[in-house]
């Protein structure tokens, strides 16, 4: 299972690292850490966390001004994967958006997509294009 550290979920969660290190200091995401000593968290819980952090609305600390580029790319984080037999749906937590795109379930499978991971959906026109980081 992948891990980030404080200031890589900040960067997913779309807040400062000090924002992060004090909803980590209260308990509200869960920590451990590393044999360097660095913080980390489990990309499953911060998956879970940043679904909760948008259904709330909270945006204490946000830094994210427009979540969208030029090329419409909404870095984030996987919640949620569902396969079928020939078909998969992924969700993705960008910020306090949340983007769900269809695609295979090879494509799934060959990006190593699941709950926790990194990835980046990219927009255009209707389709949503995934990005394993």
């Amino acid at each position: 299972m992948q891990s980030y550290t404080i200031g890589q979920a900040a960067r997913l969660l779309g807040v400062s690292p000090d924002t992060a290190r004090r909803w980590a200091d209260a308990g509200r995401v869960a920590t451990h850490r590393d044999e360097s000593g660095r913080r980390l968290i489990d990309g499953r819980d911060l998956a879970a966390f940043s679904v909760e952090l948008a259904r709330s609305g909270e945006e204490e600390g946000a830094s994210y001004t427009a979540s969208t580029s030029v090329r419409n790319a909404f870095p984030g984080i996987v919640t949620a994967v569902k396969l079928g037999d020939v078909a998969a749906q992924v969700e993705i937590q960008a910020g306090p958006h949340r983007l769900v795109s269809l695609l295979t379930r090879e494509a799934v499978e060959e990006l190593g997509l699941e709950v926790g991971v990194e990835a980046t959906a990219r927009v255009k026109s209707t389709n949503v294009h995934i990005d394993r980081v």
